[in-house]
């Protein structure tokens, strides 16, 4: 083992601060905007629920391109700020979420916040010398080339903390 703490580099740090610092500032937009109490995070969510009705949580998940147990986290966090209800589903073993009226009465609001956020990213990728785009589909074709996962197995093998 040692004796350094390996989180202290992390390749990407830049990147997953950038992304933070972008969430805050949408976050503000809510707050200026008296929106108290939601996170940028769920609001992918609460327009699909807005656009299509009611979800199962499964069909949820599906929709955002997300994990049941990553959906069943988030519903029960977006429950209890107030933005969504669940209630039995058609069977045992479902949920079905559905928005509260006080998401409802925001529901238009968030959509006009998703397409300026969107129209704003496409603004700075065309700044960007290197579009960020382009970066996600070359990160793309290089895990085509070799997964994410092979990359860290190979890495764990010369590694004789991980034995």
């Amino acid at each position: 083992m040692t004796d350094t703490d390996p989180t202290e580099h992390a390749v990407w740090r830049s990147l997953w601060d950038l992304q933070a610092a972008m969430d805050a500032d949408i976050a503000r937009v809510y707050a200026e905007a008296d929106i108290p109490g939601l996170r940028p995070v769920w609001v992918k969510e609460l327009i699909k629920l807005h656009r299509h009705g009611p979800m199962t949580i499964s069909e949820l998940a599906a929709a955002v391109g997300r994990t049941h147990s990553a959906l069943s986290q988030k519903v029960s966090a977006m429950r209890a700020a107030g933005w969504v209800r669940t209630e039995a589903g058609p069977d045992a073993r479902t949920k079905t979420v559905a928005l509260t009226g006080k998401a409802e009465r925001i529901a238009g609001r968030l959509a006009a916040e998703w397409r300026a956020t969107e129209a704003a990213v496409a603004e700075i990728d065309a700044e960007l010398p290197y579009p960020m785009t382009r970066v996600v589909r070359d990160i793309e074709a290089a895990l085509r080339r070799k997964s994410f996962r092979d990359r860290i197995v190979a890495k764990l093998a010369r590694d004789p903390a991980w034995e």
